[in-house]
């Protein structure tokens, strides 16, 4: 199957801007291919040049490594079977050899694995044709104007039909609303009427809270309940609260037995010292001739 088939084949078909196949093969007319073609050689998939700032950095890192961290996937497939997926934050999306990448802040694509060793430049970036779709969701995070996240680099993720596109507008640069999240719907992005994307099985909500030592609001995935992904820290953290709230909870309920034992132990000491002082009475009223059990 060509990517145009895969893609126009694919879950999202119904939503996909109304091209004519002869548009989207031009768009996507490489096939998947084993080898790095000599065009592709050429191609400049990485700079090293940073490009953003270090709070778009950091912000990046949470939504990828929340990803990897905590969550289990999709909704699993017909047959129950788990299904893949990869998240990147700053990598290149290349939709065709004669085409400049388009480089998402952070992309998430269902159904793909990344190759296990990274060393090759084919393995390096996103080449459409060699992961064998689009990506399903594309997260832009604002800082600035210049980004044209909500004009022409929209426009573009409408063209090439990326479902989900969230934008994410920390110091509402582009406006008053903080988090915008659109779909695909016949081919034009609307606003999304809910922040879960059901058919991919991840939600995005506004958390204000502590990352690497800084406490602002932020962009983070959560489940169908609006409760965060947490990143391997967060988890280990909460391990660790949970494991201390146990010992706590563990050396407590052992005072606790320990003074039950004691004041059983004080009852029994009680007890024998009545019995003690009732049966020397007993004696003594025998002694005076009387029957204690007449008294």
């Amino acid at each position: 199957m060509s990517i145009v088939d895969a893609v126009e084949e694919g879950p999202y078909a119904g939503a996909r801007p109304s091209m004519s196949r002869r548009e989207r093969e031009r768009l996507l007319e490489q096939e998947l291919d084993p080898t790095l073609s000599d065009d592709e050689q050429k191609l400049v998939t990485e700079d090293d040049t940073p490009v953003d700032n270090i709070l778009s950095e950091k912000q990046m890192r949470l939504l990828t490594e929340a990803l990897y961290a905590s969550w289990s996937g999709p909704p699993p497939g017909p047959d129950g079977a788990p299904r893949s997926f990869v998240a990147y934050a700053n990598v290149g999306l290349y939709l065709a050899l004669n085409q400049p990448p388009l480089v998402p802040d952070v992309l998430v694509s269902l159904d793909v694995e990344h190759p296990e060793e990274l060393d090759e430049k084919r393995d390096r970036v996103y080449f459409v044709w060699r992961f064998g779709k689009l990506p399903d969701l594309v997260v832009e995070i604002v800082s600035n104007k210049e980004g044209g996240e909500l004009s022409t680099k929209r426009d573009r993720y409408t063209t090439i039909g990326i479902p989900y596109y969230v934008v994410f507008d920390p110091f509402h640069k582009l406006g008053s609303d903080t988090l915008l999240v659109f779909e695909l719907v016949g081919g034009h992005y609307v606003r999304a009427t809910a922040s879960f994307l059901g058919p991919i099985g991840l939600g995005v909500t506004l958390w204000r809270g502590r990352f690497e030592n800084i406490d602002r609001e932020w962009l983070r995935f959560c489940d169908a309940k609006g409760v965060v992904l947490p990143t391997g820290v967060e988890r280990a953290t909460a391990e660790k609260k949970r494991a201390e709230t146990a010992k706590r909870r563990a050396e407590a309920e052992k005072r606790r037995a320990e003074a039950e034992k004691q004041r059983a132990e004080a009852e029994k000491q009680r007890a024998e010292t009545e019995k003690e002082r009732a049966d020397k009475l007993a004696a003594k009223l025998r002694a005076l001739g009387i029957d204690p059990d007449d008294v």
